[in-house]
């Protein structure tokens, strides 16, 4: 049971920059009939989403949002120890984004850095991995980057994932402090779910060819490559409506703190009626759920900090914030801390 606790490390800032590119989801009509825009905005209150350009990056996007903390806030370049990139949509397969995102920023050739890809619950995996560096001597900030550029990895005529996925960069740096108090992680992982969302060609095990490029006609009559993500929507619901509530339940237990304690909840925007559903089943007030998906769908790890951008002006100091994500795999879990000072700046765009 992987339970953890953790004392006077936290959020000390947040960013989120996202392509100034708008795609409403009434204008799909050249791929879906209107009365199926309508029922799928109904369900998953996905009313438009941001594409990035042809040129724009997951790397991009994450570097305009560092700049903007080291521009607005107090911290400084040289005061981060380590950099983590999270993303499915790295500039490249080789190498690694976090070593030139710590050049272009100008950071120290010291600077600990790494790539990872958690999918949907990539920053709850990215602040794990930021406190457990921060209870190191010589570790003071760590910079979380969250970024996707999904778009570019679906079909638009695919009718899992051409209404649903946007693209986002965000950035959090986390610091040691008294002020942090307790926070507390409950993180899983079930990893029997392999294919309910895959992008299935273009790694090692099928390697990408001209066949591999092909649209081909799906069951439910989607066009898709299999260098495009597939996501199986009824497994994912299915799952999360299965284990998220009681991985919530769990951790409050945990930390010894009832729902209706906690001031704020932001959980992973995959569609409104899932996380209405697991805030529910939670007992969660309604109220108190965090809402992004509507101007930006399903963004995956960038989902959260991007949410809490979104939202900024709800989020008050010394706020305590529950934190609930799945993601591909499945790899789920549940945080909840405490947001002491953060500051969280206004979006950008790019």
């Amino acid at each position: 049971m992987a339970l953890l606790k953790f004392n006077n490390i936290g959020l000390r800032a947040i960013a989120a920059t996202v392509p100034h590119k708008v795609v409403k989801t009434t204008s799909l009509t050249e791929y879906y009939s209107e009365e199926e825009i309508e029922k799928f905005i109904a369900a998953t209150g996905v009313e438009e989403r941001r594409f990035a350009d042809p040129d724009v990056c997951a790397s991009d996007l994450c570097y305009k949002a560092a700049c903007q903390i080291f521009d607005e806030t107090e911290i400084n370049r040289e005061d981060i120890d380590a950099l983590f990139f999270i993303s499915q949509s790295p500039d490249y397969k080789i190498p690694g984004t976090s070593g030139f995102l710590q050049n272009k920023l100008g950071l120290s050739k010291e600077t600990i850095v790494y790539d990872v890809n958690m999918s949907c619950s990539g920053f709850i995996h990215g602040l794990l991995m930021a406190y457990n560096f921060l209870q190191q001597p010589g570790i003071n900030n760590v910079m979380i980057m969250v970024g996707e550029t999904l778009t570019k990895m679906i079909s638009m005529q695919d009718k899992g994932t051409g209404k649903l996925l946007g693209d986002a960069g965000t950035v959090a740096v986390l610091s040691k402090g008294e002020q942090y108090g307790e926070s507390y992680f409950s993180m899983n992982t079930d990893g029997a779910h392999l294919n309910s969302v895959i992008l299935p060609a273009g790694g090692a095990r099928i390697p990408s060819s001209a066949e591999t490029m092909k649209l081909v006609e799906q069951e439910d009559g989607s066009m898709r490559s299999y260098e495009q993500i597939n996501m199986v929507g009824d497994d994912v619901f299915s799952f999360a409506i299965s284990v998220l509530p009681k991985d919530i339940k769990k951790l409050l237990a945990y930390a010894g703190k009832e729902i209706d304690e906690i001031d704020i909840y932001a959980f992973h925007q995959a569609n409104n009626f899932m996380s209405n559903y697991i805030a529910k089943k939670a007992k969660a007030n309604p109220d108190k759920i965090l809402h992004s998906i509507q101007k930006y769908g399903n963004t995956a790890g960038t989902s959260i900090p991007l949410c809490m951008v979104e939202n900024r002006e709800k989020i008050q100091p010394n706020n305590s914030v529950l934190m609930n994500a799945i993601g591909a795999g499945f790899a789920y879990g549940t945080v909840l801390l405490n947001i002491a000072d953060c500051k969280i700046l206004e979006k950008t765009e790019l």
